[in-house]
């Protein structure tokens, strides 16, 4: 109760397990960044593809779709992260080590 009062969290043996085996289950590569979980699948894809210095049209070519589709995932991204330019977008890529 003291522990509680001074403001710690406390868990019992039990909930600590499921938490712990709840973490360790997690595949490699899995992401518990709240921004980063906000994003589609595709809307990774082409972030990386981004903020590896790839063009709009060679992320299209990458990923078989057209330049307006890549812009406007590109778009979302911004929205979702609250970026404003393709430069913002790779620094924050490249600060979580996803290029």
């Amino acid at each position: 109760m003291r522990a509680v009062a001074q403001g710690e969290v406390v868990f019992s043996p039990r909930l600590a397990g499921f938490v712990l085996d709840a973490f360790r289950d997690l595949p490699a590569g899995t992401s518990t960044d709240p921004e980063l979980e906000s994003l589609t699948p595709r809307e990774r894809q082409v972030l990386r593809l981004i903020a590896r210095g790839f063009s709009y049209r060679d992320v299209g070519v990458e990923l078989g779709v057209a330049v307006k589709t890549v812009e406007s995932h590109v778009s979302s991204v911004l929205r979702k992260l609250q970026l404003s330019s393709r430069h913002e977008l790779s620094h924050w890529a490249h600060e979580r080590r996803l290029a």
